[in-house]
């Protein structure tokens, strides 16, 4: 499966914004999808995770009750609404896809991986 993430952008803090993730080969639906997150100087974290059907989701502790994680099966995308954004959600944000059908929360559990899109929150 290849995945393109989009949406990144500069925003102000305390404003919102909407990463979606296209993905095109094989089933989508097939896959648990995640969203990960680096930023300069730290390795690359863990966002948001949504299962194959949608019906499950876990997020970090520095995202939960902020961001939301959803996909859209007919449309093969995946989104992350991001809500109340902090200076420090500034990073490069990349989606990915487990094709165990997993609810990873570790880097070496997701198959496949997009080039991220650049968000930039401003204090």
């Amino acid at each position: 499966v290849q995945l393109q993430a989009s949406g990144g952008g500069l925003v102000q803090a305390g404003g919102s914004l909407r990463l979606s993730c296209a993905a095109s080969g094989r089933a989508f639906s097939s896959y648990g999808m995640g969203w990960f997150r680096l930023a300069p100087g730290k390795d690359r974290e863990f966002v948001a995770v949504i299962s194959w059907s949608g019906g499950s989701t876990h997020y970090a502790d520095s995202v939960k009750g902020r961001f939301t994680i959803s996909r859209d099966n007919a449309k093969n995308t995946l989104y992350l609404q991001m809500n109340s954004l902090k200076p420090e959600d500034t990073a490069v944000y990349y989606c990915a896809a487990a094709s165990a059908q997993a609810m990873g929360v570790m880097v070496g559990e997701y198959d496949y991986w997009g080039p991220g899109t650049q968000l930039t929150v401003s204090s």
